[in-house]
């Protein structure tokens, strides 16, 4: 009998680690929207792209990941316009997604007695996907551009978010308590403008926007994101990058990031002209590549195994 208790106890926990929430995306959806991240996953099925690469993917430019997703047909992981707080850093993580839309008392009310009766949630709505959030992820939302009274992070549930993750926010509506939310070392994190009102949920009274998606695909400006993108935040705009290119973005940056330190140099020093630099390689000025590779492969900016990896590929 204890064989089949413990199967029995063992399947009871995994339908509870991933029993869905309200608002909250299944597994199985989540699952077969994202067939082409073979990676690791968190237990509700969110992707979950490696920490090194997200380490890596630190120094990458907004050009380097948006080429490598046009030449790969993705044209809406672009947004731009934000304001910023700790403008001159880069904010990258895993995105974990919420979606608001203008309030609704009859679908608040159903939320609500599922959330707070069914799965036992005793705060507001705006809450409940803070809670799901963990180390290295940004939290990501549509608030489809609220303002006056649509703020729903201020400087306390700013703090909860960064003591979670480590990370900021991208926010597309109001975000208020900017000088207490600029006070929180490392707050990267992107919004679209300020407003000192505040939130109201009370589908009895007040009630100006309603909690209808977590984990679910969203639309942050021009871009559709999915639970488990990759956000890369910087100088202004932010991209998101489906798990299954992650690896690719970081690869190309670093080649890239290596080709351009060659070339500023070679100009300094006069060996080329702008003209040979800019167009395609000859065959000579790729050997100089190579072997420059393999003459500072220990001071180059780049993990040394790739670019041994890289060296391995060229016949020069």
């Amino acid at each position: 009998m204890k064989p089949l208790y413990y199967l029995l106890l063992s399947l009871l926990l995994c339908c509870t680690a991933t029993t869905t929430r309200a608002q909250q995306i299944s597994k199985a959806d989540l699952l077969m929207l994202t067939p082409e991240w073979k990676g690791e996953r968190f237990a509700d099925g969110r992707p979950k792209v490696p920490d090194a690469l997200l380490d890596r993917l630190k120094k990458a430019t907004l050009e380097e990941a948006w080429a490598v997703l046009k030449n790969k047909n993705y044209r809406y992981q672009y947004t731009e316009n934000w304001m910023t707080i700790n403008p001159d850093s880069v904010l990258v993580g895993r995105a974990l997604t919420a979606t608001f839309m203008p309030g609704r008392p009859d679908v608040q009310r159903v939320y609500d007695d599922k959330g707070h009766n069914q799965d036992g949630r005793i705060k507001s709505q705006n809450a409940w996907p803070i809670d799901l959030l963990v180390k290295r992820d940004v939290y990501v939302v549509d608030h489809h551009g609220a303002h006056n009274d649509g703020p729903t992070i201020g400087d306390n549930l700013g703090n909860s978010i960064y003591a979670k993750t480590g990370n900021g926010i991208v926010y597309d509506g109001a975000i208020r308590d900017i000088s207490g939310l600029k006070e929180i070392g490392s707050f990267t994190s992107f919004f679209r403008t300020y407003h000192p009102s505040h939130h109201l949920n009370n589908a009895e009274g007040d009630l100006n926007t309603t909690l209808t998606g977590i984990n679910q695909p969203t639309r942050i400006g021009d871009a559709m994101v999915l639970p488990g993108d990759i956000v890369l935040g910087r100088d202004g705009g932010v991209i998101f990058i489906p798990p299954h290119l992650v690896e690719q973005v970081v690869k190309t940056s670093e080649i890239v990031r290596l080709r351009d330190m060659f070339g500023h140099l070679r100009l300094r020093e006069q060996k080329y002209t702008p003209g040979q630099i800019d167009n395609r390689w000859t065959d000579d000025i790729e050997k100089d590549f190579s072997q420059w590779l393999n003459t500072h492969i220990d001071e180059l900016p780049v993990p040394k195994e790739q670019v041994a990896e890289f060296l391995k590929g060229r016949t020069w």
